[in-house]
């Protein structure tokens, strides 16, 4: 626990019972000490058992237990892990939709993130997945600076938000060579503002209609700049998860294809790629993360810096929005008013047998896409003994096929909701998992942002759980990857490849942004029934030099600061 000021109080006390001069006594040099800890310096080295002083928000000596010299404040870890702060490279944190806001809410609560730096975070990076706020960098800044954040905060430009506002509603094209143009001038201005560089959606609304040439032209404006490219590909199977294949063109973007388009960019332009939230999704491609090990590593082979992040969950924030029926099937009028339920409109549809065949086989399409019906669970439905049940349990109770059980979930059950439940699919393969994370290109990152208990049961569980559960469950129950391995993931290498040189790593001159967890209790508590839990063993993180979580709790302070790229006019 902390000591404060207790060393120099028994100090004086005895100077003066002593009748010495109190004048002799001197100041701590440390503002706080860290005694009795085991040190992983998150650059894969093993642990040491050393002593942490800080002072002034940064490390300024690390000595074998029991020669550091006195402190203000003092902290004895008995043995726990000290490592560098995590640093989440794939946060929607800052993601604003008024309701539920993020970082820059007006409410103090959803501000100090308490469900991030319970984790250990004190670092996230926002404006994923090319989408971010319609306002300059400089502004998305201020605005989380006033009245302030409870973590670090690295801004990035985002391609979707950036194509939005040069192109406007005429956006399913190619942009032209003027439209091209406004887009790397704007990229270059927000490099200039602080962003560490930029991110794409390219599965997403406008992102899917760019091509790869777009791509390459703002890297290669910002490639001068030191800009690093995280991007959420094309396609992370067979097809895009908008692709349905009765409605839409008979060749999608493939999966391997999608990963060759951002190495390409990254090696035409010289810069950093990274492809976010790697994983190979659906029961037709489990078992291809060798392929993708493969194309990636040929590509570093030859001086490709491209890398990959990856959240340690078997279930997608998509999987958890499932809808097996096509939207088509439930948007047909065929007489119907426009405000009908998805259910009337299903049995309009089904009334014509070729339509019935085709809504079927669209749903095989989505069973096999979302890990099969075995792995498609009820979590909300009007009849509660459904919940916690596979589609597949619930199909052999009726001795019926999963497709005609999807279809009996919407005309069943909430009729007025798309699906006629809420299901969670678990789409992505253990095995693909525990592979790509094995690789030492593959940093943590939990694709996660704020939440509180209030936002329901829908949020996704690594929203409070994504770092305690990579050392928990695939470290100490499984043993997938090391400890050292782990951490390393979440920390020397998400700050290499933004270019934080001054986080990320314990060392003397870093920042002292810090976490201390107990290596045998750490792990998450989050559910995807029960989400809102923070996770156990996180004992004390430090932003900073100064606690954002004291003991296991959270002190929400608002601690955090808006970081900028090294080189412009806020990194100077």
């Amino acid at each position: 626990m902390f000591q404060s000021h207790r060393h120099t109080l028994l100090v004086l006390t005895l100077l003066a019972f002593a009748g010495l001069p109190i004048g002799l006594a001197q100041e701590p040099e440390l503002d706080l000490a860290i005694r009795g800890g085991r040190v992983l310096d998150g650059t894969g080295n093993p642990w040491f058992r050393a002593d942490v002083g800080i002072r002034d928000g940064r490390i300024v000596e690390i000595r074998r237990s029991g020669e550091l010299g006195p402190a203000r404040e003092e902290i004895d870890v008995d043995g726990a892990i000290v490592a560098p702060g995590f640093i989440d490279l794939h946060s929607h944190a800052d993601d604003f939709n008024g309701a539920n806001g993020g970082l820059r809410s007006p409410d103090v609560a959803r501000r100090r993130a308490e469900n991030i730096v319970t984790q250990g975070v004190t670092t996230i990076v926002v404006n994923p997945d090319g989408s971010g706020p319609p306002i300059s960098i400089a502004d998305q800044r201020k605005q989380l600076e006033d009245p302030g954040v409870g973590v670090n905060v690295a801004l990035m430009a985002a391609h979707n938000t950036i194509r939005l506002l040069a192109m406007g509603a005429d956006h399913r094209r190619a942009a032209t060579p003027e439209e091209i143009t406004k887009m790397q001038n704007a990229v270059r201005a927000a490099l200039g503002e602080g962003a560490f560089g930029l991110t794409s959606g390219l599965e997403y609304v406008p992102g899917r209609w760019s091509a790869t040439e777009e791509l390459v032209a703002l890297m290669d404006a910002a490639s001068d700049l030191g800009a690093v490219h995280i991007s959420h590909i094309r396609s992370e199977t067979s097809a895009p998860m908008w692709w349905v294949p009765s409605q839409d063109l008979p060749k999608p973007p493939q999966l391997l294809d999608a990963y060759r388009e951002i190495i390409e960019i990254a090696e035409r332009t010289g810069t950093v790629g990274v492809m976010t939230h790697m994983k190979v999704r659906g029961t037709t491609h489990w078992g291809q993360s060798k392929e993708v090990i493969e194309l990636v590593e040929a590509a570093r082979s030859r001086g490709v810096e491209v890398y990959g992040d990856q959240y340690p969950y078997a279930s997608s924030g998509s999987d958890g929005a499932l809808v097996l029926i096509p939207a088509w099937a439930r948007t047909r009028p065929d007489g119907a008013t426009s405000d009908a339920d998805p259910a009337v409109l299903l049995e309009l549809t089904l009334e014509d047998p070729e339509l019935t065949e085709t809504v079927r086989a669209d749903i095989s399409h989505a069973l096999a896409f979302r890990g099969g019906a075995e792995r498609i669970v009820v979590f909300d439905y009007p009849d509660e003994s459904f919940i916690g049940q596979s589609l597949a349990e619930l199909a052999a109770v009726r001795s019926i096929d999963a497709e005609s059980m999807a279809i009996a979930l919407q005309l069943e059950g909430y009729r007025d909701r798309p699906g006629g439940a809420r299901l969670r699919s678990f789409s992505l393969a253990e095995e693909d998992m525990q592979k790509l994370m094995a690789r030492p290109w593959v940093a943590t990152a939990s694709d996660g942002g704020v939440a509180l208990p209030e936002d329901g049961p829908t949020v996704h569980a690594r929203y409070w759980g994504t770092f305690p559960r990579k050392i928990g469950r695939y470290v100490r129950e499984q043993g997938a990857v090391s400890l050292e391995h782990a951490v390393r993931a979440g920390t020397s290498l998400p700050a290499r490849i933004l270019g934080l040189e001054d986080r990320g790593t314990v060392r003397v001159g870093a920042i002292a942004d810090l976490v201390v967890f107990d290596p045998e209790t750490i792990g998450d508590n989050s559910t995807f029934m029960k989400p809102h839990q923070a996770s156990s063993g996180v004992l004390h993180v430090l932003i900073g030099g100064r606690a954002a979580v004291r003991d296991g709790r959270a002190t929400g302070e608002l601690i955090g600061s808006v970081l900028a790229r090294p080189g412009s006019s806020e990194g100077d």
